[in-house]
């Protein structure tokens, strides 16, 4: 069934979403850090945040008006990625000596590329689709259980797609473990951290949009455009 709801801040949750992604592709992911012990690409900065706009997507609105928004982004990544080859491949002009710079940033392999998209279209339909089926479970209640639940379920599904097909035989396998663990254990972090804000924004969204979506009688396929 199609939804005729005219949401005021949908597009503005959108927005937000798809920017933090690209974000923490094209900003963060270029460096590989260590804080107090913990190994991470600083595109886990950014990347938690886009958990936390679908559990708020799903929560509000529902898995299916969540699912155009994973397909939005994943689309926009197919472009930033797409334009950053070519941009990188253009030759220099005379004078100019910083390409060494851009490929550094912007170089990105294609298999951390590929790995990225699909670790993302993959963690982030595990994280709706677990939030849209604890809600239903639990009737509505204990919105901690589903936000956190759900980044557990769907940050594991990232880590162990991305990490390996990215890295694996290109870093050591200790460093490659190290990296997938210190990003698991910052982005369940950061939801967990972030529990207090989500409650805030969904309450505010739910009383502002009058909407407080249950998927009974969702088609739970990633492969739809269906609201």
């Amino acid at each position: 069934m199609n939804r005729r709801q005219n949401y005021r801040y949908l597009d503005f949750v959108m927005a937000g979403f798809v920017t933090v992604l690209l974000c923490s592709n094209l900003i963060g992911a270029g460096k590989v850090v260590s804080v107090y012990g913990f190994v991470f690409g600083c595109g886990n900065l950014f990347f938690p945040l886009s958990y936390l706009f679908g559990d708020i997507l799903t929560e509000v609105y529902g898995y299916a008006v969540s699912r155009r928004v994973v397909w939005t982004g994943f689309c926009a990544l197919i472009f930033a990625s797409l334009m950053s080859y070519v941009v990188v491949a253009l030759p220099p002009a005379p004078g100019w000596h910083n390409q060494a710079a851009i490929e550094a940033i912007f170089g990105a392999t294609p298999r951390v590329v590929m790995a990225s998209m699909v670790a993302y279209f993959c963690g982030e339909f595990t994280n709706s689709l677990v939030l849209a089926k604890l809600k239903i479970k639990t009737q509505g209640r204990w919105l901690f259980l589903r936000t956190i639940g759900s980044t557990i379920v769907g940050e594991a599904v990232d880590s162990v797609i991305f990490y390996p097909l990215a890295f694996w035989g290109v870093f050591a396998d200790e460093l490659v473990l190290k990296m997938a663990l210190g990003s698991y254990g910052i982005k369940v972090g950061w939801e967990v951290i972030a529990t207090p804000l989500t409650y805030k924004v969904v309450t505010w969204l739910k009383k502002a949009e009058q909407e407080d979506y249950y998927d009974h009688n969702t088609k739970f396929t990633p492969f739809s455009l269906d609201t």
